[in-house]
């Protein structure tokens, strides 16, 4: 004598406790996993735009810089440079400094150095305001032409 079986399928509805269970086991699911990836997407985003920005300051420097060893050239046409590149890309409160002072005095051979700093706060499109604020500066040495 043969007993038949009852096959089930996936696709079979069923009982009301069951499905109510797994509701309740997505939703929790969704409640530990959903803040984790918000943060991993919007760290991932921060951390591009710090990236951007250090990228900036850093093509800014050695463009200034190369302007600033040219002969006949001096710190303001460095800082037209550097304006132009920064303002281009987007970044905002950025300070240009020569620690040697006026470039246009140096001997050819000399070391001129620039360095230009912006602040991460101000450069972030998030969530500048709930980290702490980091001052990122790019220095570029060269000698006069």
């Amino acid at each position: 004598m043969r007993i038949k079986q009852k096959k089930h399928s996936c696709t079979e509805t069923s009982s009301p406790n069951h499905a109510r269970r797994r509701r309740g086991l997505a939703t929790v699911e969704l409640a530990v996993c959903l803040p984790v990836l918000v943060i991993l997407v919007f760290g991932s985003i921060e951390a591009s735009s710090f990236i951007f920005l250090k990228q900036s300051l850093n093509a800014a420097a050695y463009e200034g810089i190369r302007e600033a060893v040219r002969v006949g050239s001096g710190n303001t046409n460095a800082e037209d440079r550097v304006n132009n590149i920064l303002n281009s890309r987007g970044v905002t409160d950025f300070s240009v400094n020569f620690p040697g002072g006026d470039t246009a005095s140096f001997a050819r051979g000399e070391e001129i150095v620039i360095e230009v700093s912006a602040p991460t706060a101000t450069n972030s499109p998030l969530v500048g305001q709930f980290i702490p604020n980091r001052d990122l500066t790019a220095r570029v040495v060269m000698l006069k032409e």
